[in-house]
């Protein structure tokens, strides 16, 4: 790190050395939080509002990088929705303003319609979480905001567990690890004694503020003296896991856990030609093309005999052996009706490099797309040796390998 002197017109600044790679290219660093252009605070509140300004206080005024939310959103029940509406968005008395003025905060999209009431069975409000059918509203409507905030790939959330019920925070932090990304952050916001818990404490004020204890105490203290910490808690990042109709479309909060699940389970790999559908490691693709189910499968096939993996043909030069392979697996998957005879026709000589490695490339991209990245690895033709020796095949032990009928139920 490199500093000005003290004479220099941005002394006191600090400029950080870009750091170079030996072929001389600059090396590409990953953005900050504070630095995308979309910032969100999310936080679950119950009836203690005050959480969100002192998180807010604690990420935009207590760092000496800020992370200055462009957005706040909360998740709370009906009476916690009342409390924050009442105690932070009032026009006039409302502390999220105050917080805004005190410290000179930039514009914060904050309203009424960015609080998220958890609903019911019956679709109603929910004035609190009690019963098992509440928890599991709480649940999938948790994971659902969050799974939908995470969509956008220029925005950072900062989610805060510091408020509302234990199970809210509980399945807030547990939807981050379901969807988080690297630039997204969980925290708790810690306070000092005797503001902590005060219903009339929100955040350190700029100028003095004197506030009492509770009675029998009713003992004076000065906000502007309170100390507001955040606490930065470590997560594990389950998104790449994911299949990615999960990630880009609505689902229940237990069917992103069995699919989080599943990414980390063992690899076993069963095919059901006929129905055209495999189950990947408990995870059922259905509807796959028939050219790439029968690549996948003539590679199944061979790993589940024990038989040598395939090389890929060298230009000019098709091999017959890999396209009976794949011919007879084709067949089944499209019956003794389909159009083999064009693609029997289309490999009468052999398969060739280019049908070989265009076929590999799409099954890949296919795989991935509905297993999601790392859920798909141990299912993805992979490459071991150098060329020419070079071969391809699927690292699963033979006996995790099955071709059997795979129900959708």
């Amino acid at each position: 790190m490199t500093s000005l002197p003290d004479h220099a017109p941005d002394a006191g600044k600090t400029i950080l050395a870009i750091p170079i790679l030996l072929t001389g290219r600059r090396q590409i660093m990953p953005r900050l939080p504070h630095q995308f252009p979309r910032r969100l605070l999310l936080a679950v509140t119950g009836l203690s509002p005050q959480i969100v300004t002192e998180t807010l206080y604690a990420l935009a005024v207590g760092r000496n990088e800020p992370f200055i939310p462009t957005e706040i959103r909360l998740i709370t029940t009906r009476e916690g929705a009342e409390r924050a509406r009442l105690s932070l968005l009032h026009p006039a008395s409302g502390w999220f303003h105050r917080l805004r003025a005190d410290y000179e905060l930039p514009e914060i999209a904050f309203k009424p319609s960015c609080i998220h009431v958890i609903e019911g069975a019956d679709a109603q409000p929910l004035s609190d979480i009690r019963s098992a059918e509440d928890n599991i509203g709480a649940a999938d409507a948790i994971t659902e905001i969050v799974r939908n905030l995470t969509v956008d790939d220029e925005a950072a959330l900062h989610v805060s567990i510091a408020g509302g019920r234990k199970t809210m925070g509980f399945y807030l932090g547990y939807a981050l690890s379901l969807y988080g990304r690297r630039q997204d952050r969980l925290s708790h916001v810690l306070v000092n004694d005797p503001f902590e818990s005060h219903s009339q404490f929100f955040y350190p004020t700029w100028e003095s503020h004197i506030i009492h204890t509770p009675p029998p105490a009713n003992r004076p203290c000065d906000t502007r003296d309170a100390v507001v910490t955040l606490a930065d808690i470590p997560f594990v990042r389950l998104r790449e896991g994911l299949p990615q109709r999960l990630v880009q479309g609505r689902t229940r909060f237990s069917e992103a856990v069995a699919a989080a699940q599943r990414a980390i389970g063992p690899v076993e790999l069963a095919l059901d030609l006929p129905g055209r559908r495999i189950r990947a490691g408990g995870e059922v693709v259905d509807n796959m093309p028939p050219v790439l189910l029968a690549f996948l499968a003539w590679m199944a096939r061979r790993q589940a005999s024990g038989a040598e993996w395939v090389s890929c043909p060298s230009d000019g030069a098709p091999e017959p052996g890999h396209a009976a392979g794949f011919l007879a697996e084709y067949t089944e998957i499209i019956g003794p009706l389909g159009d083999s005879e064009r693609t029997a026709n289309r490999l009468r000589y052999g398969m060739e490099n280019h049908f070989f490695s265009q076929t590999k490339s799409k099954l890949v991209r296919y795989l991935r797309s509905h297993l999601g990245d790392r859920h798909a690895g141990p299912y993805l033709p992979t490459a071991k040796g150098r060329r020419p020796q070079r071969r391809f095949g699927l690292d699963i032990k033979p006996g995790l390998v099955s071709f059997e009928s795979i129900s959708m139920g």
